[in-house]
């Protein structure tokens, strides 16, 4: 264990974290291909809508989050969470084998999984946050991401390997018990957290998170630093929807059956966190120590304007794949943990309110704006080509936001 850089005290800390974002990640990612599947069969062209469709779902979703989470302990209302999505997926299970595939049906359950994803990895980020210390944080969480990543390699190996003798319905039934596993680890956890807090027990896991159900959203706009990570994210979020649109385009025209594209989705979805494991095992902890948290966070973009802008020279499907994998896994291995750091440091009810509301609204309102800007520019007649050549200085300017927010991330450690 020397080489994770665990204390004795945190190593049941540590399993029980890895092995919820591993349960997590897989329920996740069983039904990940199928989400894009229903995103082709609801209609490439109708994907802004879609993406609008999950914006205001997820606008109306996180006033009943706040509400929750201020009304009940965080003991209580995580489980409550993942419950109510573990009910949906039965609901989804239900519909699917009362009646044939529908359009409706295949645009509703996309809308579902975007905001299931958001939410369920979301809470799972709030919950590390809290339990554990900046300190920790820097040691430990590019090894409780590597969790996620083997969870993220086992959902769609599940898939690729069962979806043509079981059919997509039934894949459902398999997601919902990883997710109720992850319930399980959530319990785990809370006890180890009240055993090793500063607090009481009482105090630590019954304590409410105060303010309203907006709370989110009025301790952004106090904040320049939470304001600073909002544009983070709406930046992170423009230039994965240009390639997620890319994708969908390339994948509909080049394969003709269902079953088929949710094969090929889930082998790109294996392919990227093969990479993203290995990097998080033997590179992420190791970056962060070497060059800081800021030159991390700042890296990926860097790599992407490169990305983009050997695609506008050459927009052929081998670059675009190769740029696209690259995308995905240093987000996954490199960015998502780094990015999570920029948390540690705050309070409780920002943790959970402010950051559930960037995780979910925000990224989802700039998945919504850039399918909209996408089409325009598509419209325009603008090709591959002019899409990357735009997208490469909003790369670079992501990297120069993402590089300040970790120099201010180190100075708000600094005070306390």
């Amino acid at each position: 264990m020397k080489a994770v850089q665990v204390e004795p005290s945190e190593v049941r800390a540590l399993f029980w974290s890895f092995s919820y974002f591993f349960c997590l990640l897989c329920s996740y990612y069983i039904i990940r291909p199928m989400r894009d599947e229903m995103g082709i069969l609801g209609g490439v062209e109708n994907l802004q809508w879609l993406f609008t469709g999950t914006l205001l779902v997820m606008t109306a979703a996180i006033p009943l989050f706040g509400w929750v989470s201020s009304r009940f302990p965080r003991r209580q209302f995580l489980p409550y969470v993942y419950f109510f999505f573990i009910f949906l997926l039965l609901i989804f299970y239900w519909l699917m084998n009362s009646q044939h595939s529908s359009v409706v049906l295949a645009r509703t359950f996309f809308i579902w999984a975007s905001v299931f994803n958001l939410f369920i990895v979301s809470v799972f980020w709030s919950f590390m946050t809290d339990i554990y210390s900046n300190s920790q944080a820097k040691r430990l969480f590019s090894f409780i991401a590597a969790g996620g990543t083997i969870g993220a390699l086992t959902g769609p190996s599940l898939t690729a390997l069962l979806v043509q003798s079981i059919g997509n319905k039934n894949l459902l039934l398999i997601s919902a018990l990883f997710l109720f596993a992850a319930v399980i680890c959530i319990k785990q956890l809370s006890t180890w957290s009240d055993s090793n807090a500063s607090e009481t027990p009482s105090e630590k896991s019954t304590e409410l998170i105060s303010g309203g159900i907006w709370a989110g959203f009025t301790l952004v706009l106090r904040s320049p630093y939470l304001l600073g990570i909002c544009l983070l994210m709406l930046l992170f979020t423009t230039l994965a929807t240009f390639l997620y649109f890319m994708q969908a385009q390339i994948i509909r025209d080049a394969f003709i059956d269902s079953e088929q594209r949710t094969a090929i989705f889930a082998s790109i979805d294996l392919a990227v966190n093969a990479l993203t494991l290995i990097l998080q095992l033997f590179l992420t902890s190791r970056l962060i120590k070497w060059f800081g948290l800021a030159a991390v966070l700042a890296v990926i973009p860097v790599l992407l304007a490169i990305g983009f802008a050997l695609l506008s020279i050459s927009p052929v499907l081998t670059i675009f794949l190769f740029v696209q994998v690259i995308r995905r896994a240093g987000n996954y291995a490199v960015m998502r943990p780094a990015r999570e750091m920029l948390y540690v440091v705050l309070n409780r009810e920002q943790k959970y309110k402010a950051k559930n509301f960037i995780d979910t609204v925000v990224y989802r309102a700039g998945d919504a704006i850039s399918a909209w800007v996408y089409t325009a520019m598509r419209s325009l007649g603008l090709g591959l080509s002019g899409i990357a050549l735009v997208a490469v200085p909003l790369a670079l300017f992501w990297a120069w936001i993402a590089f300040r927010l970790g120099r201010q991330q180190l100075v708000i450690s600094s005070k306390k």
